[in-house]
């Protein structure tokens, strides 16, 4: 049903109220039928005898106990085996037609006798109970309500359950004919409190949405050139990057009805329901054009149809065929502009995004260093801030955010100052909060022997040495053997700045810098554990992406091997990748891909070695301080590397520990996952798990 918070407004569904009242009757109607069968039924199951039946067996003393009155006699018998058997041959040889008896069929039983009242009847059959020592009792005549009440209060009982299943469901004042209404809620024309200055970091998302608003507002200005009125608008990107809190600020900014649901409303466990709600919806939308229809998540309306293993969803399947027939088809939607949001664009069905139902399709992507830095000033509105708070140094921080993770980062941070009693948020707060937000709090609770934590130090210590030596890797921020989250430690290296596409040396001083962990166990240790487990398999997909994907193989050339071919009803794994390549090809892909590696961590061995009185400083000052960051790690890394150490142009120095801030992350990093996940081309920090 619709939920309007303008109480003038009405919907096309109320002008009929006889229907709905006759549709109620009908129920009441039913459930007293339905009541009747019962009781009906449950007599038909009662041993119920006839007058002379029952004096017979008063005579003969099988009658134990009975009450008189009214027209209907209750008791109980009890009768011996053999005169049971006997009375139950003679029941089942009663000819045809004969009013049914008793059914002997248990020895002790309750039974029932329908008779005329008969005062003179009822007296006799009393002194014959008393003659024969049967116990006997009056039943108090009733009277008319009484009766009403015995035949009433199964009708209540019902009643009262569907009141309270109807209430617990959330369904209370809905009949089943509401199921075919829209879901959706009608926002307050010109009164939500979300605008253009509420939205950051997606400028040219919000130029393309400003005509939108243009169009609504003044739409002959656009018509006298022959222009219309756009039809759909789908926002596009991954999780987090604003696309719902865009569609609000549209509907503020133009001060137009807004309907907003969630692309699972239209879906139903019965089939025709969902079409129905899609015509409900776009009828009464058309009644308050021009007007803002918004889906949330629409790829779990608008799949592309007829794809999974058992083929399409019948209710899914009906439903995306009438919203396809609503947004431009037969029936023309003049005046509704219809604005969806998805982060799964690729499993939406092709007739879904043609020309003419989407006009527009706007991508909302993750922030760059200017886009953080607006929406850190967004959120951060309205929050006690200390002089030393730096919005410029945590926008350079956290490549990859999307608005989403900074508004939880100043939260985080938020919770951190109340925690410590603090009266404003300072710049510490907010540093440990970009690295709690990425990789969870720290777990100084977990206590390792000395040998893991050297292990863990001399692990960490070889990301941060080679990752310092190799000329196209990120800067390393923060080395640290404080466990936090799945991790026992983690170095950190944070980029510069923003970075949409990578050449193919800094792709190999990656493959160095991941398996120099595992490098350095080897050199120190001379055998392998555990702990570069994550570092293996990032290295893993790295190079195989570089042979599969980048064409940068001399051996395989350039060329793509494998294509993508996720289905819409499969999970990713079971079709990730279809080969298009011989066996003899996959095999060369193998070699190539073990040579990268190998290449790799040949060159990581020897940095290493050249270095290792480094390598063994490094590692000592973690396992004293646990961390090293900022100023204390740049110095430390000139005094033992000198003229080695790795120098970029323009490269700010690490200002103290409480600015070095960089993210941390347990086994995947998030931010990598999830700039993979949407196709974004920003890199995110580089993090190193040991």
């Amino acid at each position: 049903m619709i939920e309007e918070k303008n109480p003038q407004q009405s919907s096309s569904g109320e002008n009929s109220p006889p229907k709905k009242h006759r549709f109620g009757l009908f129920y009441i109607v039913l459930l007293i039928l339905a009541v009747i069968t019962l009781q009906a039924f449950l007599t038909s199951s009662q041993n119920v005898a006839t007058y002379n039946e029952f004096r017979d067996r008063v005579e003969d003393g099988h009658v134990k106990s009975v009450e008189l009155g009214g027209d209907e006699y209750t008791g109980e018998m009890e009768i011996p085996e053999e005169a049971r058997k006997k009375l139950a041959e003679e029941s089942k040889a009663r000819v045809p037609g004969q009013p049914r008896g008793l059914k002997y069929d248990q020895a002790k039983f309750r039974f029932k006798v329908r008779v005329k009242k008969n005062d003179e009847q009822e007296k006799e059959l009393a002194d014959l109970l008393e003659e024969k020592g049967v116990t006997y009792s009056f039943r108090p005549e009733g009277g008319f309500w009484t009766t009403m009440f015995v035949w009433m209060l199964p009708l209540f009982l019902i009643v009262g359950l569907w009141f309270m299943l109807m209430r617990q469901s959330g369904q209370l004042g809905r009949t089943a004919m509401s199921f075919g209404k829209t879901r959706a809620k009608l926002a307050q024309e010109g009164k939500d409190d979300v605008d253009f200055s509420d939205v950051a970091g997606c400028d040219e998302a919000k130029e393309e949405l400003q005509e939108v608003v243009e169009f609504l507002r003044n739409p002959k200005k656009y018509q006298t050139l022959g222009g219309r009125m756009p039809k759909g608008i789908l926002l596009v990107g991954p999780p987090g990057t604003g696309k719902t809190l865009l569609a609000r600020a549209v509907a503020g900014e133009a001060g137009k009805p807004f309907f907003q649901l969630s692309g699972s409303d239209f879906v139903e466990m019965f089939v025709g329901v969902g079409a129905a709600r899609v015509r409900d919806l776009f009828q009464q939308a058309k009644t308050k054009a021009p007007c803002i229809v918004f889906v949330d998540e629409l790829d779990a309306v608008g799949r592309h149809r007829g794809a999974g293993l058992g083929g399409g969803h019948d209710e899914r399947e009906q439903t995306l065929n009438q919203l396809l027939v609503e947004m431009d088809g037969f029936d023309t939607t003049s005046g509704v502009i219809f604005l969806a949001a998805t982060n799964r664009p690729d499993v939406l069905d092709p007739a879904l995004l043609r020309p003419g139902r989407f006009d527009r399709q706007v991508t909302i992507d993750s922030p760059d260093l200017r886009g953080r830095e607006e929406i850190l000033a967004v959120h951060i509105r309205g929050k006690p801030v200390a002089t030393d708070v730096d919005l410029h140094h945590i926008a350079a921080s956290t490549p990859g955010f999307t608005g989403a993770d900074l508004a939880n980062v100043l939260n985080e941070a938020a919770l951190l100052s109340a925690r410590r009693k603090r009266s404003k948020i300072a710049q510490a707060e907010i540093d440990e909060a970009v690295e709690r937000v990425m990789a969870g709090p720290e777990r100084r609770s977990r206590k390792s022997n000395e040998e893991q934590l050297q292990r863990t130090a001399y692990h960490e210590a070889g990301h941060a040495l080679v990752a310092e030596l190799c000329e196209h890797a990120d800067p390393v921020r923060k080395v640290t053997i404080v466990p936090r989250g799945r991790a026992l430690g983690y170095t950190m290296m944070t980029p510069e700045e923003d970075q949409y596409s990578q050449c193919k040396e800094q792709l190999l001083d990656q493959l160095k810098m991941l398996l120099a962990g595992r490098a350095a166990e080897l050199i120190v240790f001379d055998e392998l554990w555990t702990g570069a487990t994550n570092d293996l398999e990032r290295a893993s997909q790295i190079a195989r992406a570089m042979v599969c994907r980048l064409g940068m193989s001399d051996n395989l050339g350039p060329v793509v091997y494998g294509r993508e071919s996720q289905q819409v009803f499969l999970g990713r794994d079971m079709t990730q990748e279809e080969r298009n390549y011989s066996e003899k090809t996959a095999q060369a892909i193998d070699a190539e891909v073990r040579g990268l590696l190998d290449d790799a961590h040949d060159e990581a061995t020897r940095l290493l070695k050249e270095n290792l009185s480094c390598l063994e400083v490094l590692a000592g000052t973690l396992l004293e301080k646990e961390s090293i960051g900022g100023k204390e790690l740049d110095v430390l890394l000139d005094r033992e590397l000198g003229e080695k150490r790795r120098r970029k142009e323009g490269a700010g120095s690490r200002d103290g520990d409480s600015k070095a801030s960089a993210r941390g992350e347990s086994d995947v990093p998030r931010g990598e996952a999830r700039a993979k996940e949407a196709g974004s081309a920003a890199q995110a920090p580089n993090v190193s798990a040991g």
